[in-house]
């Protein structure tokens, strides 16, 4: 009898999980901030988010068809890189900033290095540092939230407590999305909800936000601003973009270390980075660069940290025995 015992290269175990299923989860969890954006801030916010997804997929369409490439826009991580930095932004930026942005992500920050897995920093997060130095002041003018029919610049919550600069919303208006910001990130229940789901599908693990939160929790409290241990960890955990990044960012696959333990340190190290450009810094907000610099240091960790080898040691012992 003959039996055929040929296996495949591995691995041989597979799993129901495929990049479009781990990206429609993505893009599930950020439906609830979205929709909270776009409740707070109305038609603007909503034309924001339209033109940067459409702009990352087109683009990302047209660079597979000048390249020769396989079509990857089904996918859906450019539809992602094009909702995170739409969600980052003001909704007072115009329309064709927000397009210029989507393509900066897609071409230069991803498939120019070879498309997803390949881009060592966030392309979202990339784009958005790129706007930032491109268009500091269209980048740095925000609008409150309405009740009221005319939306009204101003500062956001963080240059407000440091500088002074405007009135510093309640616990509770941070909470519910009533204060000024980037579409994304004014409603910390509309993030925890996202949170939610990616945990219920097991699309992220807390390791690297645990650790992102507990290292910029802790300077949060050490930086304060009447000394030493007196920060105000809450306002800082509440406002800004650090829940978002905790959420979406310090949790993305391609851009974080490989191991649990370089993991840790990298969320520790965002934390650290975070919270110094908050509180020394000449930047009242500091989750772009801080993410961005420990994208740098990825493969310096992996280098550091590395698994031993299934079998190795055993396997030493036993030489070392014969010997």
């Amino acid at each position: 009898m003959e039996l055929f015992l040929t296996a495949g290269s591995s691995p041989h175990i597979k799993a129901p999980d495929t990049t479009q299923t781990i990206m429609r989860d993505v893009l599930i969890a950020l439906l609830p901030t979205s929709v909270a954006g776009i409740i707070f801030f109305g038609l603007r916010a909503l034309m924001v988010i339209a033109v940067s997804v459409i702009a990352a997929v087109v683009t990302e369409f047209v660079y597979t068809r000048l390249m020769k490439l396989p079509m990857t826009i089904m996918d859906l991580s450019a539809a992602v890189t094009g909702l995170l930095l739409a969600l980052s932004l003001s909704p007072l930026v115009p329309w064709w900033m927000a397009a210029i942005g989507a393509v900066f992500a897609i071409v230069v920050a991803k498939m120019i290095f070879g498309g997803l897995g390949q881009n060592f920093v966030n392309p979202a997060l990339a784009a958005r540092a790129m706007m930032l130095a491109s268009w500091p002041s269209q980048m740095a003018t925000f609008m409150n939230p309405r009740p009221a029919t005319d939306l009204v610049a101003s500062a956001t919550p963080l240059p407000a407590f440091r500088y002074g600069a405007g009135e510093v919303p309640t616990l509770f208006e941070s909470l519910i999305g009533r204060s000024s910001g980037s579409i994304g990130e004014v409603s910390v229940i509309a993030l925890l909800i996202g949170l939610a789901w990616l945990l219920y599908r097991r699309i992220i693990t807390l390791d690297t936000p645990l650790a992102y939160l507990v290292s910029f929790a802790f300077f949060a409290w050490l930086w304060g601003q009447d000394g030493l241990f007196t920060g105000n960890v809450l306002f800082h955990v509440l406002n800004g973009g650090f829940l978002m990044a905790a959420i979406f960012m310090v949790s993305d696959y391609t851009t974080t270390p490989m191991t649990r333990l370089g993991r840790i340190i990298f969320g520790a190290g965002a934390g650290f980075l975070t919270m110094a450009i908050r509180a020394v810094g000449g930047y009242p907000e500091g989750v772009t660069y801080a993410i961005l610099i420990m994208n740098c240091c990825v493969p310096l960790i992996d280098r550091a940290i590395v698994p031993p080898a299934f079998g190795g040691p055993k396997r030493r012992r036993k030489e070392a025995d014969h010997a």
